[in-house]
């Protein structure tokens, strides 16, 4: 399985990404902001989606809103 982050650059366990959108996390009042970096990302079954820990809180992310650094 090919995953690709939104400049299309292939995303593996342990890399660590930018956010480049703001985002609204369900179900809290936390709102993720544009810059933000995520580290130890985890793949998923989904091409589209990427398990990681942001803030203590561990959450799914879709890869359209991410850029690798």
């Amino acid at each position: 399985m090919d995953v690709k982050d939104s400049n299309g650059n292939s995303l593996a366990d342990g890399d660590t990404v930018t956010l480049i959108k703001d985002l609204k996390v369900k179900g809290t009042s936390t709102t993720l902001k544009r810059g933000t970096t995520v580290k130890k990302i985890r793949l998923t079954d989904d091409p589209d989606e990427v398990d990681c820990r942001v803030g203590g809180m561990s959450i799914v992310l879709r890869t359209e809103f991410l850029k690798k650094l």
